[in-house]
């Protein structure tokens, strides 16, 4: 039986369907470049899937930060997970994932894929050459830009890019808290595991293979069936800075993070399956620790689920025209080519993972405020049509202790699908839109992107120059805070217009003059404070809201009057999402848009932090 081979073409393709993968194909996607998502596992969302079942963590750090959770496709995902998927079942955020990547126009998806080759043409990448386990076909995959969104930095080693592992020193980028000497150490794998509560006592029998851990073994790792004195109201205590000490976002039903190996191995990639092997030992030692040494307060607790997919920490990062470092991190500079953003703590994992048994896991750097992370990060300086997303981007490694989590990485890979759509529709290579930022930049926020130190100057938005007036308002949120320009609370600055109750929540935008209005995009507030995301750990779960939001609007009507007679309507009920985006399906001429909020999901009153309205033909 002879094995299928296909060659197919496309504008962007994207290797790597982890979160950053999976932003980056779904933006590309939607800025009209023809897209392919390569993914290896069965399953969408990298560490965030069923596989491993990491929550996704990113700026606001469990809310310490309040303020920066990420939007754009990110929070699409996790607000439609939220409504759909109220107990957050992983495996239901397998569905909601794979349903965000197949149900999107102009993407095509190959699971099961692996990348076998790369090949080149005169220093570019032309293909890259693939092996579907599940259909055996033999994929040939033609593109004009590739997207590394791989973790490993793959598709870029293969195609010559230059890349590191490990930690510079000090003094090669002034990094105050980066060791003396260059070293290849990383941080390293884990393997998480669930338990259940049975309601009776449950019997543990250790595997003869697992390992076995004394108290003194584990004194530097909270364990046992505690919450931890981490919370404060809901809100993460700050912690001292390089004290080296985590609170404990881990309890036995999720745990442990710091079951982490790797670090020292002399290959984190080559060695994978050795240290697979080693974590499974480890897990279930843990575990034998728990329910055989001493009292830990999980007698009922029950073994419910071992993940065996390891989640990776880190590997090689592919070198860009810019490296972040630690003082760009700790400065929180705002880049004049900013296209993301970060402010996760920068942490530094001990290299021995679980068996530096005298040392506390991680080393944590707090800083106040978040970060911007430059377009220069998201391209190759070596390969012309090469661009990276995830925890390849360009960073030091002292860096990258916060640029490596999920929301961050996320953000990252919709700001590179989307500069790879506008690219391929200019005609030009990645590198070569610094010189079309501000088109980049303002099309980000568009979409609901963030971006610290930049505001919507969008000339094409009729509501920029919109006189606009409400029905009521509180002090503070008066209606011309929906077309400010920042749709999100900035350093206590609140930017949306918020209504004194629901019976009086109507917003009025005169535009400047008629317009034919080809679509309406509406910012409301879902709470970018608290956590919304699946979580296996009871103190997340516990945080968060069993439902969608309640400051978030749920019922509304939009209306395009001229001359203050009504010309076009449209009633949403049942909202889920921040960023909605109305488009008539005859553009009506008119003067003045009215938007009346019905109902929300439990707030006594409507929020809406921007408006912006588009004529036909210039959205």
């Amino acid at each position: 039986m002879s094995i299928n081979v296909e060659t197919r073409d496309f504008d962007v393709v994207v290797v790597g369907g982890g979160l950053s993968g999976m932003c980056a194909a779904i933006a590309a996607a939607r800025h009209g470049a023809k897209t392919a998502i390569v993914q290896n596992r069965s399953v969408f969302g990298g560490n965030a899937s069923s596989e491993i079942r990491m929550h996704i963590v990113g700026a606001s750090s469990h809310g310490a930060k309040p303020d920066l959770a990420e939007t754009g496709i990110l929070l699409e995902l996790l607000l439609e997970n939220k409504r759909r998927n109220p107990y957050a079942s992983f495996p239901v955020f397998d569905a909601i994932l794979w349903e965000a990547v197949h149900q999107q126009k102009g993407l095509t998806a190959y699971l099961n894929t692996n990348m076998d080759d790369v090949v080149m043409d005169s220093g570019r990448i032309a293909a890259v050459v693939c092996h579907q386990n599940t259909t055996e076909t033999e994929l040939r995959l033609e593109g004009r830009i590739f997207i590394d969104a791989t973790g490993h930095g793959t598709l870029g080693v293969m195609a010559g890019c230059g890349s590191r592992l490990g930690s510079e020193s000090r003094d090669q980028h002034g990094e105050p808290n980066a060791p003396d000497m260059a070293n290849t150490d990383t941080m390293g794998n884990s393997i998480m595991f669930s338990a259940i509560d049975r309601g009776e006592k449950v019997v543990f029998e250790k595997p003869e293979w697992a390992y076995t851990f004394s108290e003194e073994d584990l004194r530097y790792r909270e364990h046992g069936d505690s919450v931890g004195s981490h919370a404060d109201g809901g809100r993460l205590v700050a912690f001292e800075e390089g004290s080296g000490r985590l609170p404990n976002f881990s309890n036995v039903d999720s745990g442990y993070w710091w079951i982490e190996l790797g670090g020292r191995n002399n290959d984190i990639i080559r060695e994978g399956e050795e240290i697979r092997d080693e974590l499974l030992r480890c897990v279930y030692g843990v575990w034998d620790h728990l329910k055989n040494q001493g009292d830990h307060g999980v007698d009922n607790l029950d073994l419910d689920w071992v993940g065996m997919v390891p989640g990776y920490r880190e590997s090689r990062r592919l070198v860009g025209d810019y490296l972040l470092t630690e003082n760009d991190v700790r400065s929180n500079r705002v880049f004049p080519d900013a296209v993301a953003y970060g402010g996760w703590q920068m942490d530094q994992h001990t290299p021995g993972g679980i068996m530096d048994f005298d040392k506390y896991p991680s080393r944590i750097l707090n800083y106040p405020g978040c970060y911007t992370i430059p377009y220069r990060c998201f391209y190759s300086r070596e390969v012309p049509n090469l661009m990276m997303a995830g925890r390849d981007i360009s960073v030091t490694k002292m860096a990258f202790g916060s640029t490596r989590v999920m929301g961050t990485c996320a953000v990252g890979g919709q700001a590179a699908g989307t500069a790879a759509a506008l690219a391929v529709r200019r005609g030009v290579l990645p590198g070569d839109m610094a010189g079309h930022m501000e088109e980049l930049q303002q099309t980000l926020l568009r979409d609901d992107c963030y971006l610290p130190g930049f505001a919507n100057r969008d000339p094409g938005d009729l509501c920029r120059t919109a006189k606009v007036t409400a029905a009521s308002w509180k002090e503070g949120r008066e209606p011309e805070k929906a077309v400010n320009g920042v749709a999100r609370r900035v350093d206590g600055e609140e930017n949306c217009w918020e209504s004194r109750d629901l019976e009086s929540a109507q917003l009025t935008l005169k535009l400047a003059q008629p317009a034919r209005v080809g679509q309406v995009r509406l910012t409301f507030d879902p709470n970018l404070t608290r956590e919304i995301m699946p979580s296996m750990t009871r103190n997340v779960r516990a945080r968060q809201v069993k439902g969608l939001p309640p400051e978030l609007v749920r019922d509304y009507r939009v209306e395009a009057l001229r001359d203050g007679e009504p010309v076009w309507s449209r009633t949403v009920t049942g909202n889920g999402q921040r960023l909605n985006v109305l488009e008539p399906e005859e553009a009506p001429v008119c003067d003045t848009l009215r938007i009346t909020v019905l109902a929300t999901h439990g707030l006594d009153s409507a929020r809406i932090f921007e408006v912006r309205a588009y004529e036909k033909g210039e959205n």
